[in-house]
């Protein structure tokens, strides 16, 4: 009895666990060679018009359909220093230190950083 129970045990919390890691409260960013980029590797950007710690993002438009926000789930939870904004159109993004954050179109394959310094306004993600 002792030993099935806590067998039972063993298995709600490894069931709780990968539960948990697969949850959206994570954001989903990691560091690579220096700079924020998406789980799936591809470099992300800030916008220096967006004011940080506005709660918001003034990339909207075809400017975010060249320069794709990091969406944030309805469910996700932020923890510093990654935050969420919400957008024009009521969608969530991801921000980093209160700066949204950005993929960029023309970026085909993990590791391309072809967005850095566009029209002198766009930057790599930095930690």
């Amino acid at each position: 009895m002792i030993r099935s129970t806590l067998s039972a045990c063993v298995l709600a919390a490894t069931l709780l666990g990968g539960c948990a890691a697969m949850s959206s409260a994570e954001p989903p960013v990691k560091v690579t060679d220096g700079v924020l980029v998406n789980r799936a590797g591809m470099t992300l950007y800030t916008f220096d018009r967006d004011p940080a710690g506005a709660g918001k993002s003034v990339c909207n438009g075809q400017c975010a359909a060249n320069w794709p926000p990091l969406a944030a789930p309805a469910d996700a939870k932020a923890s510093e220093p990654y935050s969420i904004v919400v957008r024009d159109d009521g969608t969530r993004q991801w921000a980093y230190k209160g700066k949204p954050l950005y993929l960029w179109v023309r970026d085909q394959k993990p590791g391309d950083r072809t967005g850095d310094g566009v029209n002198g306004v766009w930057r790599l993600a930095r930690p």
